[in-house]
């Protein structure tokens, strides 16, 4: 995929007389809303958008936070998420869910009964941390996820850690989880698949592995970058969500979500104090001039010069 041009659309192709005056697949997503721009439903928007599909944003919570740190959430009223949802349901006809974060146990019940109504659309569940909620929310809120979305979920999406913080909550071995081994507990709560990602490898790389409970599907392994970001697990998810929504296979939908992923980090930007967010628009910009890369990059520091590109020593 080329970091100047579209994402290509995935291998299902429309005939051309039926792509004329064609809407978007449309993708429902839950999640919350970040001021930040850079994860929840304005992340969501974003990738989805420039994937090529169309966004449904549910609101589910609120989340107060700037690109640094998360201080504190309001959750929605649970009949109120609903309400959302049943309404543009019935209107719009969607081909892709996405969850991400629901709020609180209530949330995540009133979102796992509309989703029970549409078994057959594939759903991305996205499994943020959420280290900042006090420990008795935070508990009663993964074991309802784990109860309630898990059953209904084609891919759950986490980083290594927090996948086996929640699916493996007493793994004591010196080696961490495999791939495999996360899918396994996560096939006992009914998700079909687990695409873990940030597995840590020699040589500063980092692999992102696609498993059902039977062994690894697919991955990609890619450099890691030297800089923080925030949005990068909201994206990926709704990536693959929109690869999902026009009928590509999860395999290939996972291979071209990670890629659009490494590349809206790559031309990541950052607004604020805090960390760097992915550019999902990253191929509607002009090509960069020869020499450019050399000039942001600051050796003496090995930092981002003043125009503030991420470096990407090792990616």
């Amino acid at each position: 995929m080329s970091s100047t041009s579209r994402p290509a659309d995935p291998a299902v192709e429309l005939p051309q007389d039926e792509q004329d005056g064609q809407p978007p697949a449309c993708v429902l997503c839950f999640n919350a809303s970040d001021a930040t721009g850079a994860g929840g439903l304005a992340g969501d928007v974003a990738t989805v958008a420039a994937m090529g599909a169309h966004c449904l944003p549910v609101v589910s919570a609120v989340v107060l936070r700037d690109t640094a740190e998360v201080f504190e959430h309001q959750a929605l009223d649970a009949d109120l998420i609903a309400e959302q949802a049943r309404h543009i349901l019935e209107d719009v006809p969607i081909t892709a869910w996405k969850v991400g974060f629901l709020g609180n146990a209530e949330g995540v019940s009133a979102v796992a009964e509309v989703l029970s109504d549409y078994p057959d659309v594939p759903l991305v569940t996205y499994l943020a941390s959420v280290s900042w909620m006090e420990e008795d929310d935070q508990q009663s809120y993964l074991d309802a996820l784990r109860e309630l979305v898990l059953p209904q979920t084609t891919v759950l999406i986490g980083n290594h850690k927090t996948l086996t913080d929640f699916l493996l909550p007493d793994w004591d071995s010196d080696r961490p989880a495999s791939a495999r081994e996360l899918a396994v507990a996560a096939a006992q709560s009914g998700a079909q698949h687990v695409l873990v990602t940030g597995i840590q490898l020699p040589n500063q790389y980092v692999d992102n592995v696609l498993a059902s409970s039977q062994g690894p599907i697919a991955g990609e392994k890619f450099e890691r970058f030297e800089t923080a970001f925030v949005g990068a697990g909201d994206t990926l998810s709704a990536a693959i969500a929109a690869l999902l929504s026009v009928g590509a296979e999860l395999h290939s939908a996972a291979s071209e979500a990670l890629s659009f992923l490494d590349q809206s980090l790559d031309a990541g930007f950052r607004p604020g104090m805090g960390n760097v967010i992915p550019d999902r628009f990253f191929w509607a910009l002009p090509p960069a001039e020869e020499g450019a890369d050399d000039a942001l990059h600051d050796p003496e520091t090995d930092t981002a010069a003043p125009a503030d590109k991420p470096p990407r020593r090792v990616h």
